[in-house]
């Protein structure tokens, strides 16, 4: 019988590798890769990409300005680079990640992610081959509003745990939203005290309402479930478009040879009711309506920190070196 892993893929899931480590993500031959800073830090930390940071220092001191503008300089061409080696290896996609710094302000978001796509421009890579990967507060779904419509710059909205947020994100033209399904059941454990099978896990039960919304009303955004902390919430998500999922899970599905069968289907979605909303072209709601659900507003808010608290120790990495 085939892998778990096989199966998952059968079953119509685009299997994506969540790690910036990209010695490891050839193995289970993903589609595509995601980084994102905490990932990126891990890394950098490793012997074998001391070439990859060095090169990048080198970069940034070429950029001239201030020590915090070399910094800066450094950081980027670095994402750069590590997205370039997974590119070597994945057919398909990567994504980069904007500074989480930027999470509430709509054109430094711009600014920078036009930033990333020029930088791998100057390497060869088409951003066809990119994701520019964004918090998915108000301000970050208005930056890929702006940079799907007018750039032509697919976008992957990260940290979503809610249904606002990812109602918001399809009317933006958003070419991929991340719900974190093991956040969200992160919250509920510690909120109420008990544990959850996979068929009643709340994470997996929010994406899998984010899916048939989405089929049920057309949208073309993929959904792409994220941050997973066992298999069993893979599984219960197989049919979902995309999973992104890290490297022990991956091999713990490379092992098994549990039956997978698909559990979200599209064509199911239609005879569903699930009323149409709208959020896109009213702030005022949308800030509302999410304010309204607790786990949404503490997980965002702790996602973007941890994201951004990673950033600047890497940064500090990298700051000493061009001190050096």
């Amino acid at each position: 019988m085939s892998s778990s892993l096989e199966q998952l893929k059968a079953a119509g899931t685009v299997v994506v590798c969540d790690s910036g480590d990209f010695a490891t993500i050839g193995k289970y031959k993903p589609q595509d890769a995601t980084t994102n800073p905490s990932l990126i830090l891990a890394a950098s930390k490793k012997p074998e990409y001391a070439a990859l940071i060095d090169e990048a220092v080198a970069y940034g001191k070429k950029q001239g300005g201030n020590l915090d503008a070399q910094v800066d300089a450094t950081l980027d061409r670095l994402l750069v680079e590590f997205g370039k080696k997974i590119l070597e290896i994945v057919p398909g996609k990567v994504s980069t990640e904007v500074d989480a710094r930027f999470s509430f302000d709509t054109q430094a978001s711009i600014d920078k992610a036009l930033r990333i796509i020029q930088l791998y421009k100057e390497i060869g890579i088409p951003k066809e081959r990119i994701l520019i990967k964004i918090a998915s507060t108000w301000e970050g779904i208005k930056a890929a509003e702006v940079l799907q419509r007018d750039h032509g710059i697919n976008c992957n909205l990260t940290l979503m745990f809610s249904s606002v947020q990812a109602i918001a994100a399809a009317e933006a033209g958003a070419f991929l939203i991340s719900p974190f399904v093991g956040r969200i059941l992160d919250w509920y454990k510690a909120a109420h005290k008990r544990d959850y099978t996979a068929q009643e896990d709340p994470g997996v039960k929010s994406v899998q309402g984010i899916f048939n919304y989405y089929k049920k009303h057309g949208y073309n955004t993929i959904v792409m479930g994220a941050s997973f902390r066992n298999v069993g919430e893979i599984t219960e998500l197989a049919g979902c478009d995309y999973l992104t999922i890290s490297p022990n899970l991956l091999e713990d599905l490379h092992n098994s040879t549990e039956a997978v069968p698909k559990k979200l289907d599209a064509a199911s979605a239609a005879s569903l009711d699930l009323p149409k909303r709208s959020y896109i072209n009213d702030e005022a709601l949308f800030r509302f309506e999410f304010n309204e659900e607790a786990m949404g507003t503490e997980k965002l808010r702790e996602g973007i920190s941890k994201f951004a608290a990673d950033a600047v120790t890497l940064k500090d990495i990298l700051k000493s070196k061009i001190q050096a």
